[in-house]
């Protein structure tokens, strides 16, 4: 038996606070094989390069779809190398590594804009010079992300639903998974309104750098993915904020969330006198690789 991405659960959620018109629905991206919504991501862009046997693979990721992609590798039969930086899970990390990846971690930023993703990119480019025949598939500007969301995600809701819902809430790093669902809504001329939850501190969609801790969205620098993507509205949410809804999601409704996914709880909360209809928040991850960030009330105190 194999197991593939896609049809993960959408559940309605009765708990959080709500109002009357308002019905919030989850899709539970961490049921997909390795935990996350890059499952699709990885599974739909190594299917369009088609690599044989025996490729090398380089890759940046913050954590899930490095997961995403040492799983694929074991199944395609290729050698994973992904650089990370100290934000990433340690448990995510050590997850890469029980399937065989190659992990890299760069220790300082970028020099000249002090993000961590531009050193993790500058160091991918070192790598394809040092290891012969490597290649990377570049999950920032890969359109097949897109792909992997339009033709699963967002059909995978609506189908769910039976209708089409009035909202979507996306949190966005790499802007593939929001990019695949627009595409679709536009598509197919639906009227869902889509949010993308960005962090605060993070440069997409024309925000201020500044200082994020939480991996997983946002962005320190503009990836190509992003120029195709124009939301109907974008809220940004602080680290603080993120922590205090994932928590409120676990001890109302038990389900465990990731960093993005108490982002865009928050986000709902913020907007939801103005929303109506069946609500659908993308919760990209589980919560099981934050127990020692977003859950350990040690790590709050001291760094947020």
């Amino acid at each position: 038996m194999s197991l593939e991405p896609g049809n993960t659960p959408l559940v309605r959620l009765d708990r959080l606070p709500g109002r009357p018109g308002v019905t919030l629905w989850a899709k539970l991206e961490g049921h997909n094989p390795s935990g996350s919504a890059k499952d699709r991501t990885a599974h739909a862009i190594l299917a369009a390069a088609d690599l044989r046997p025996g490729a090398v693979i380089v890759e940046s990721s913050s954590g899930n779809l490095g997961v995403a992609l040492a799983r694929e590798a074991v199944l395609g039969g290729w050698t994973f190398h992904c650089v990370v930086d100290p934000k990433a899970n340690r448990s995510t990390i050590a997850t890469m590594r029980a399937f065989g990846a190659v992990v890299h971690e760069v220790t300082a930023p970028d020099p000249a804009t002090g993000d961590w993703l531009a050193a993790r990119r500058a160091r991918v480019a070192e790598l394809l010079t040092e290891i012969p025949g490597a290649v990377c598939l570049d999950q920032y500007s890969n359109r097949a992300a897109f792909t992997a969301h339009d033709e699963g995600t967002m059909a995978e809701i609506v189908a769910q639903l039976g209708h089409t819902p009035a909202h979507l809430f996306v949190a966005v790093s790499t802007t593939g998974t929001i990019g695949g669902c627009l595409r679709r809504i536009a598509r197919e001329g639906w009227d869902t309104e889509v949010t993308a939850v960005d962090a605060e501190g993070s440069v997409l969609f024309d925000g201020a750098r500044g200082r994020r801790h939480l991996p997983g969205f946002g962005a320190g620098i503009v990836p190509d993915l992003a120029a195709e993507v124009t939301p109907d509205r974008i809220v940004r949410v602080g680290d603080r904020d993120s922590v205090a809804a994932a928590r409120q999601l676990a001890r109302t409704e038990g389900v465990l969330c990731g960093a993005s996914g108490g982002a865009v709880v928050a986000a709902v909360g913020k907007l939801l006198p103005e929303l109506h209809g069946d609500v659908v928040l993308v919760l990209h991850d589980g919560g099981t690789h934050y127990l020692d960030t977003v859950y350990n009330d040690d790590w709050v105190e001291e760094n947020l």
